[in-house]
């Protein structure tokens, strides 16, 4: 039987790191990629079925030599996980102008060259799925987060689009936006107050990698266009997104329930 073949970008941490070390359990053959693979070394180690690539995803040069070693070295490629991502809080008033490019180079950039760059390699193969990581905060805006809110709108956008292009030449584009995770990205927004309140006012208890693992193994069999984690949580988003006004009205009670978790997560 052949083994299946997968990029998985943002492998370095989080929700990537606990992804590959899964695909890695099940035999799949891994190029696992990010700017600092030092974490993933031990965990899951370089070997006949474990390519490991120190990579920037901004660079559109990098991700064809990336394609081309991959083919090269494991014969195909049956998917590409884009989980590659950076978030800064802030409000954008008080933001940097180099924060916004940061963003959209990195989380909105990085996976549209992925999927254009994978995607002509699947296309021309006639198979493969390429599943990207946008949030719920790219289906509904969230203030204090606002750059990394338009990067994920972005990139949803794109996926959902282009799931469209690539859908006839046997190539299928998915996109999941999870609520809250406890990743790197969670300490640091912790480390905030009023810009992140927004971020923790759901669910006291955070979503785990392994949850959004769960998930996306899931929609490896279903391949659905779009899924959201928790859908309940998602279904929330999409009638914000559609009813702004109603968002206002409820943001002042989030923001105070935001800011209560907070503290009880600090162990204030």
């Amino acid at each position: 039987m052949t083994q299946l073949v997968a990029i998985i970008t943002g492998a370095g941490s989080g929700i990537g790191l606990h992804f590959a070390q899964s695909l890695a359990q099940q035999q799949f053959k891994v190029c696992l990629v990010d700017v600092n693979l030092e974490s993933i070394e031990s965990l899951v180690p370089a070997s006949g079925n474990v390519m490991h690539r120190v990579m920037d995803v901004r660079s559109a040069e990098a991700w064809q030599n990336l394609v081309n070693d991959t083919a090269a070295i494991f014969g195909r490629i049956d998917y590409l996980f884009n989980f590659a991502g950076i978030v800064q809080p802030g409000f954008i008033y008080d933001a940097d102008l180099t924060l916004i490019d940061k963003h959209i180079d990195i989380n909105a950039k990085g996976s549209m060259y992925g999927t254009k760059v994978v995607g002509d390699y699947m296309k021309r193969q006639g198979s493969g799925h390429i599943i990207n990581i946008a949030s719920l905060a790219g289906i509904a805006p969230v203030p204090g987060i606002a750059l990394y809110s338009a990067s994920k709108f972005a990139i949803r956008g794109f996926s959902l689009a282009a799931a469209m292009e690539y859908k006839p030449f046997g190539v299928t584009v998915s996109v999941v936006c999870p609520d809250l995770v406890k990743t790197p990205m969670y300490d640091l927004e912790l480390q905030y107050t009023h810009e992140t309140a927004l971020v923790f006012s759901g669910n006291l208890n955070a979503l785990e990698p392994a949850d959004v693992t769960r998930e996306i193994l899931k929609l490896m069999k279903s391949k659905k266009r779009e899924i959201c984690i928790p859908a309940s949580r998602g279904r929330l988003a999409k009638v914000a997104a559609l009813w702004p006004w109603l968002a206002d009205r409820v943001r002042a009670a989030l923001t105070r329930k935001g800011l209560a978790q907070m503290k009880k997560l600090k162990g204030g």
